[in-house]
């Protein structure tokens, strides 16, 4: 028999939250949301207490020299969490802007509690918090007072089993926040990171007494639903890690859409492994990629194609188009100039999961890396890690593509070393024929798993690609570039 008290959870309603908090929000805490102005703090207190409150379980907001309550439920109304129902019955605010004037704490706290003894409520927000820290360094009774009401007002929150958020505008939580910070059972610091012309909206769990709850800084962004948080991390480790279960080391092969692809790999593409498919502009990745969904419908498998300058509504191959139309692969898009990778992979994972979809195209990562929010480029290669670590856990097969400039006689395969991360790797590239550029192909890398290396010529018809039969043989060089021959290998 176990004599440990079960803390009870809140689930905040925010997505993303709940995740980096452990679990949820723990019942009867007092809390405390800080950040600098402008960084979402208001609409993150009021998207948990819509969430949160009911006719049971009553919310009281409390505003001090901030906005008035009537401006403020006229830009929050404006989100799809609020329900306009709730306020009266289930959600009541009050202004405590008279109240604190002449700097008097303890009427504060006692309207304060008259409030709360009169509405009996289970949440409570003070908004902004930092009014009144500010009243006490300039008023009589100084900053033991002002530490003082702190205590006070969170050990009557407890006893009146009410969880309590006290939202104060500090850019830097950890010092000027210090008199809450020691009172306070759960912080949660907003932030906004500029670089170059690019916001990104950050949160970081400062302290959650009780839970386990996520470190570092997390992305999150404000739209039409509200607050909406991506969790930074990677997904757990397969049980075959853990528990040492043998490895399936000969997959099955699927069909990429390619028949003479097919032979190269002897067999097709291996189920659940991520291929990189690389050359430089022109020499059919987008294309390959097409024919390998459109053998995926064949195959009575949904697919998920990611694109950042191919859009849906400048889908110019007709198949592809067709195959979006008829819902047999579905788009994920964004045109966001600050993106984030986990706002990205959100989105995937999302798409997957609605679809069932066994078979995804990310074309491109050379233009992933354009969209990026700079500091997110800095890490470029985590980022990929992290969005394939994802994709592999959830068993589908993936295909990558990514531009190189063809240097002819210099072989790579990425930038940022990204073909290590990859479980195999298709390159494509041009060499000089009889004065003409022709496309040759092969198959670098399959990891675990028997591949041709012949290198073959290929042609882009109407039909898609079309693979020589016949190995390239080189016989030297022509003009600084690789000249080739078939030597009927």
């Amino acid at each position: 028999m176990s004599d440990k008290v079960s803390l009870g959870l809140l689930e905040t309603g925010v997505p993303g939250l709940d995740t980096l908090l452990g679990g949820g929000l723990g019942e009867y805490s007092f809390n405390l949301i800080a950040g600098a102005p402008g960084s979402g703090k208001t609409t993150l207190a009021h998207q948990m207490m819509f969430a949160l409150a009911t006719a049971e379980r009553r919310a009281l907001f409390f505003t001090v020299l901030g906005e008035p309550p009537l401006k403020m439920l006229r830009y929050q109304q404006q989100y799809s969490f609020f329900e306009l129902g709730k306020v009266g019955s289930a959600i009541r605010y009050v202004n405590l802007a008279d109240d604190l004037k002449n700097g008097d704490f303890s009427g504060v706290l006692e309207r304060i509690m008259r409030e709360v003894e009169a509405f009996s409520p289970s949440l409570v927000f003070v908004d902004s918090f930092r009014s009144v820290a500010q009243t006490a360094r300039s008023g009589a009774e100084g900053l033991a007072d002002l530490q003082h009401f702190i205590q006070e007002l969170g050990t009557r929150m407890t006893s009146w089993q009410a969880t309590t958020f006290l939202i104060g505008e500090y850019a830097h939580v950890d010092a000027e926040a210090n008199p809450i910070m020691t009172v306070a059972d759960g912080v949660l610091s907003l932030s906004q990171s500029q670089q170059d012309n690019s916001i990104v909206r950050k949160i970081r769990i400062v302290k959650m007494r009780g839970q386990a709850h996520m470190a570092g800084m997390h992305t999150f962004r404000i739209g039409d639903d509200g607050v909406r948080i991506f969790p930074r991390m990677l997904p757990p480790l397969a049980t075959d890690r853990l528990h040492g279960v043998e490895v399936d080391r000969d997959p099955r092969r699927i069909p990429s859409g390619v028949p003479s692809l097919d032979v190269l790999l002897h067999g097709g593409i291996p189920q659940g492994h991520s291929i990189l498919v690389t050359g430089p502009s022109g020499s059919g990745k987008t294309i390959l990629g097409t024919q390998f969904l459109a053998e995926g419908v064949r195959q009575g498998e949904k697919g998920v194609a990611c694109y950042f300058e191919k859009g849906t509504s400048r889908l110019r191959n007709a198949s592809l188009a067709e195959m979006v139309q008829a819902g047999h692969v579905r788009i994920v898009e964004s045109r966001a100039l600050d993106l984030t990778a986990d706002e990205l992979l959100q989105d995937l994972l999302a798409a997957i999961d609605e679809t069932g979809a066994r078979r995804v195209v990310i074309d491109s990562l050379s233009e992933f890396l354009l969209y990026l929010a700079p500091e997110f480029r800095r890490e470029f290669r985590l980022t990929v890690f992290r969005i394939l670590s994802s994709l592999a856990k959830m068993g589908v097969t993936v295909i990558v593509t990514m531009g190189m400039e063809d240097r002819f006689t210099e072989l790579r395969f990425s930038d940022a070393e990204i073909s290590f991360l990859t479980d195999g790797i298709i390159a494509t590239r041009y060499v000089e024929v009889e004065g003409e550029l022709a496309r040759v192909i092969s198959v670098v890398k399959l990891r675990g798993c028997s591949h041709s290396s012949a290198l073959r010529m290929f042609r882009i018809t109407d039909a898609g690609i079309e693979i020589d039969a016949a190995r390239v043989g080189f016989d030297g060089m022509l003009s600084g570039h690789p000249s080739i021959q078939s030597d009927g290998g």
